[in-house]
C-alpha cells in the first residue's frame, strides 16, 4: 500500500534536465501549468508522492547512485507520474496509460 510522505525541504535533490511532458498531461493540464510546476517541484526536492516505503527509499538511494527516479501523484483524481532519468538529461511527465 502507497503511503503518503512530507519533506518540508524545498531544495533541489538533482538537475531535471530537459522537461517535457506526454499528450495526456498536456491535454488534461493545458490551463493549469502552475499545478504541473508545483508537482515538478515536489519531485525535484525529494518528495516522492504516492509511493510504497519500499519505493520511497529506493528513490532515496537513485540520488546517490545516479538510477532513475519515480515520482507519483494524484491531481483531482488522476495519477501522474514524473521519472527523472538516470543520466539526469530529461524528466518526463506522464499518466501512467502513457508508459
Amino acid at each position: 500500500m502507497a503511503q503518503t510522505h512530507t519533506r518540508l525541504q524545498a531544495i533541489s535533490q538533482f538537475p531535471l534536465g530537459r522537461i517535457v511532458a506526454t499528450a495526456g498531461v498536456l491535454q488534461l493540464f493545458n490551463s493549469q501549468a502552475n499545478v504541473l510546476t508545483g508537482l515538478l517541484a515536489r519531485h525535484q526536492s525529494g518528495d516522492w508522492g504516492q509511493l510504497s516505503n519500499e519505493d520511497w527509499e529506493a528513490n532515496d538511494q537513485a540520488i546517490a547512485e545516479g538510477w532513475r527516479i519515480l515520482s507519483v501523484y494524484r491531481v483531482a483524481g488522476i495519477k501522474v507520474w514524473i521519472i527523472t532519468e538516470a543520466d539526469r538529461s530529461t524528466t518526463t511527465l506522464l499518466l501512467p496509460e502513457e508508459y
